[in-house]
């Protein structure tokens, strides 16, 4: 029996190694090692383009500063700007024509407006869901990547479109849907800094 065990283990090993059929070498790179190089290759952003406080990319819009608690509600209306067709050309939707896309679609998570002195109020209040965004601040603020990275979550920039079509004024401002609108509840600063000072305070 020890002998058939041993031709058994024999063939079982050859047929893992052997090679049946003609074969070709590898014409493709490796994909990591290719990835890696293109990545080399890249040049150095802030070499090209200066720090990045001075991207035109980076600068967020300014929203004022909320004095008082107050909540309203908007209704986002989107109007056309071009004729909408079917692939055969029949004109579907024409140009101005406006409607609300929460009709349509839902808003899954809370948009949390802050400029980027009332950051730490913001990660306080804000769900893993909810989306913060920075508006405008004071000259001298760190940029939303470095302060991402400082804080382990992702932050995003204001831009002046996303600003007109929520209707926003003022921050600290959240942004959630009910129904076909969104209700804007805009924290006055004063709550703001009470809550910073509260924080800070002596037990």
């Amino acid at each position: 029996m020890v002998p058939a065990a041993i031709l058994a283990t024999s063939t079982l090993a050859l047929a893992a190694t052997s090679t049946i059929g003609r074969t070709w070498p590898i014409a493709e790179p490796d994909a990591l090692s290719e990835i890696e190089g293109r990545a080399a290759r890249v040049p150095d952003m802030t070499t090209a383009f200066g720090p990045r406080g001075r991207w035109s990319a980076m600068k967020a819009a300014s929203l004022g500063v909320a004095r008082a608690d107050r909540t309203r509600t908007v209704v986002p209306f989107y109007t056309l700007e071009q004729d909408i067709r079917l692939p055969e050309g029949k004109l579907l939707y024409a140009k101005g024509y406006s409607f609300n896309p929460l009709a349509y679609v839902s808003l899954p998570q809370r948009l949390i407006v802050v400029h980027p002195r009332e950051l730490d109020w913001a990660l306080r209040t804000a769900r893993p869901s909810d989306f913060i965004l920075l508006a405008s601040g004071t000259p001298g603020d760190a940029d939303a990547i470095t302060l991402g990275e400082r804080h382990g979550r992702a932050l995003f920039l204001l831009e002046e479109s996303v600003k007109r079509r929520l209707g926003l004024t003022v921050a600290p401002v959240i942004v959630a849907q009910d129904g076909q609108k969104l209700v804007l509840t805009e924290v006055g600063v004063i709550e703001a800094d009470r809550a910073k000072a509260a924080r800070k305070a002596p037990r």
